[in-house]
């Protein structure tokens, strides 16, 4: 589990949450920081807030699938315009608006990657 957000105490605050859940969570807080990562495992998701410093967060999403890196992932944004809303579905991305509530997102990650179905 991927997460990226700019916002530092809402990274952590995700990561403890995803991590109550049983996820095992890495975090970024740049799109920069993301792309950069060296690997991915098969298995995974990527949970992406919109606006950012540097590229945003679905430009992050872009370079990942460029490198053939087709994690599922879910937008994470506060009052998202049109445009953004088009952009993401056109590649599949749901988006959850801030803020975010109990086990929204949890049951997200579940529904972008069947394989998360058996996970506690």
């Amino acid at each position: 589990m991927f997460i990226l957000d700019d916002d530092a105490d809402l990274r952590a605050a995700l990561q403890f949450s995803l991590e109550l859940d049983g996820f095992t969570v890495e975090t970024f807080a740049t799109g920069e920081e993301l792309v950069q990562q060296a690997e991915f495992p098969e298995i995974g998701c990527l949970v992406v807030d919109y606006r950012l410093p540097g590229m945003n967060g679905l430009d992050a999403l872009d370079q990942l699938r460029r490198r053939q890196i087709r994690l599922p992932a879910v937008l994470i944004t506060t009052q998202p315009r049109r445009s953004v809303r088009q952009r993401a579905a056109a590649i599949g991305v749901p988006i959850i608006e801030k803020p975010l509530l109990s086990n929204a997102l949890s049951e997200h990650i579940r529904r972008a990657d069947p394989r998360f179905f058996n996970h506690p």
